[in-house]
């Protein structure tokens, strides 16, 4: 298993390094983002560990060049953003998960093998919704001919209600699939970023595609 870690903090690469290839891993070493860039196109990875920020090219906007050139190898984000900032880099740049600094290298072992047990994921397909389309990978959103541009969380809350467009989605649904697991806060957050929605693929186009259904849920409808 071939593994890419791109990291600027030379020792903490080092050492990521020597754990991984006494693991049994075969691992490319970048320490700049311009190199990691060069290294992630021109080479077939197992999984990619990612910093951040990087010198040369941040580690977002290599993530997002990948997923834009159809490279859909798993990426695990290593950063020492806040959580908040973290997740929604995350959500956006196409990353399957992220490690905030510091971290243990057994949590950094586990989660590189939970991603090796998902395997390479498929370009998400472009979902419809009458005049409503988002594109998950290009993390593009249009109301006819005009585009919106949505946050992440905003992004992962649509997808969600577009791939069971008709049918209603619970609050705690929609969480597991636009938060993570861990997510300790309260449920109404959702009510908070459905509003978001709303203001910006509804009102102005003088549409009610997102429907509150009273004690159970959201539904999309066309």
């Amino acid at each position: 298993m071939r593994v890419l870690v791109v990291e600027d903090e030379k020792r903490l690469a080092a050492g990521l390094r020597n754990g991984l290839e006494t693991d049994g891993f075969v691992v490319d070493l970048a320490l700049n983002g311009t190199e990691g860039w060069s290294l992630a196109r021109q080479n077939p990875y197992t999984v990619i560990l990612l910093e951040v920020l990087l010198p040369g090219m941040n580690g977002d906007e290599i993530c997002a060049a990948l997923r834009e050139s159809g490279v859909w190898t798993p990426v695990l984000m290593l950063t020492a953003r806040d959580s908040t900032r973290a997740d929604g880099a995350v959500l956006e740049s196409g990353a399957d998960d992220y490690l905030a600094k510091p971290f243990s290298y057994s949590v950094l072992l586990g989660r590189l093998r939970a991603l090796l047990d998902r395997g390479v994921r498929e370009r998400p397909a472009i979902l419809v919704a009458g005049d409503l389309h988002l594109d998950p990978a290009a993390h593009r959103a249009r109301r006819g001919e005009v585009e919106v541009r949505l946050t992440g969380r905003e992004q992962a809350l649509l997808e969600c209600l577009m791939r069971r467009r008709g049918t209603v989605v619970s609050k705690r649904e929609i969480l597991d699939h636009a938060w993570d697991y861990g997510f300790a806060g309260h449920p109404n957050i959702v009510e908070v970023y459905v509003r978001h929605l709303r203001n910006k693929l509804d009102r102005p186009f003088g549409c009610m595609t997102i429907e509150t259904v009273r004690g159970a849920g959201y539904r999309l409808c066309t």
